[in-house]
């Protein structure tokens, strides 16, 4: 899906970039403002071009945003390099290439600039493709996991507790020790016989027995 909509992006794209260059193509570029219409519709082409990469999914979504980095860095250089070029050709002759073309003298690059007149147009759709690639997005917003880092800690048994052997009633073998407590925090306690009149009855004590003979 993601291809699909990047390829139809892009092909959309070139139509519309067809299309200004045919717009271009019918402006007189003789004259100033003429020369300036056709770079600014070539310029404007290369940044329908950028851009239909960005809407189609090239930086997976996201809010578009102006990468300062990729401003500075790229575009600032080419349009100096670039628009240096453009506007010392000129038609006419005016204020501006005449001074363009002299520091071009000065700086011994005017061979070069005189070389790349008939490629004005490239230049004007690389400033304008440059700075298109000056955006891109930061991606999809996305909802942070929260993970539960608490750890189930195992407390040790009581250590008296669990050192004192029991025997099968769950009680101390050793002697004068306490039994040990129910699940339900009640010790176990042990039936005392009762007489019967109700009260307890020693079994240390010493029975008596009547002779009735």
């Amino acid at each position: 899906m993601y291809g699909l909509t990047r390829a139809s992006m892009t092909l959309i794209a070139a139509g519309v970039v067809g299309f200004l260059i045919w717009i271009a193509t019918t402006i007189n570029d003789q004259a100033t403002g003429g020369y300036w219409a056709v770079c600014g519709l070539i310029a404007g082409a290369g940044l329908v071009m950028a851009v239909s990469q960005l809407l189609g999914g090239w930086t997976k979504w996201g809010v578009p945003r102006l990468s300062a980095t990729v401003f500075f860095v790229a575009f600032i250089p080419v349009l100096i390099a670039a628009g240096w070029v453009v506007v010392s050709h000129q038609p006419g002759g005016n204020w501006a290439s005449h001074h363009v073309l002299s520091w071009s003298s000065d700086i011994h690059i005017r061979g070069l600039v005189n070389d790349l007149a008939n490629y004005v147009s490239v230049l004007a759709f690389g400033i304008g493709l440059v700075f298109g690639y000056s955006f891109d997005t930061t991606g999809p917003r996305q909802r942070a996991l929260v993970v539960d880092g608490h750890q189930d800690v195992v407390t040790p048994a009581d250590q008296r507790t669990s050192d004192e052997p029991l025997t099968a009633e769950g009680t101390a073998a050793g002697p004068g020790t306490q039994p040990k407590a129910s699940r339900f925090g009640l010790g176990r306690r042990r039936r005392e016989p009762v007489s019967s009149e109700g009260k307890p009855v020693d079994e240390d004590a010493p029975t008596q027995t009547t002779d009735h003979s």
